[in-house]
């Protein structure tokens, strides 16, 4: 069955030519032009992945994004004309999968699109995975500490499914941004430091909690569980 995207972008010449190239490769498409339709168009259909452009009328794309994440994992690739960085870091902060700026060509946007479902796709393997009291669901984005839920954001919880995969093993910043958006964004290598400390706080307030995330200075982090030693 054909995967279907969700184009959400207020400007129709744009919503055009990326309608008629993703149809065009066999992708079955829906349009939203602004932020309101968007997830009024989401509830409805339910999208294998989302092109959110940023600046929408009602609602902005980020607020449109925050209020999917509340409820859903359905990839999402922002679309952006600002220079500006900080929007890109922030919207990748509250659970963007990747971002194109403008302009761009049709064909890059559907290479992404590509490389984002292949990735979800591939997570058809049993999703609970028990280390030591800390259980993951990369299904479901869960994280549990003794029975007892992680409030985590989503990309809290990639970077701790990813520290997870290889309990000691050292990643660095670029590593762990490689990984959770498909390329590495050089130069915001330090806004993982600051998922890292609210992932550090959430697990040292869950009770009976024993994983550690320790820092290796100047390379980056790596998770201990219960009595693994740190051979630092």
């Amino acid at each position: 069955m054909r995967s279907t995207v969700l184009i959400v972008e207020d400007d129709s010449h744009i919503r055009k030519l990326l309608r008629d190239y993703l149809q065009s490769q066999g992708y079955g498409v829906a349009e939203a032009a602004n932020g309101k339709e968007a997830l009024e168009c989401w509830e409805q259909i339910k999208p294998d992945l989302i092109l959110l452009d940023i600046m929408l009328p009602y609602l902005s794309g980020l607020e449109v994004l925050k209020t999917i994440r509340m409820k859903s994992m359905t990839p999402v690739i922002l679309l952006t004309a600002k220079s500006d960085e900080v929007d890109k870091v922030l919207g990748l902060g509250l659970g963007a999968d990747d971002y194109v700026t403008k302009p761009f060509s049709s064909r890059e946007v559907a290479a992404r699109i590509e490389a984002i479902l292949r990735r979800t796709s591939a997570a058809g393997e049993p999703a609970s995975r028990f280390l030591g009291r800390l259980r993951l669901d990369t299904l479901h984005y869960e994280a549990e500490i003794g029975g007892r839920k992680l409030d985590l954001t989503s990309t809290e919880f990639k970077i701790l499914a990813l520290l997870a995969e290889h309990p000691g093993r050292v990643y660095t910043r670029l590593q762990i941004l490689e990984r959770l958006y498909g390329d590495a964004y050089e130069g915001y290598e330090r806004t993982i430091d600051t998922h890292i400390n609210r992932i550090r706080r959430k697990l040292e307030n869950a009770p009976g909690n024993q994983a550690v995330i320790k820092a290796v200075y100047g390379v980056g982090y790596r998770l201990l569980i219960d009595g693994e030693k740190d051979g630092n």
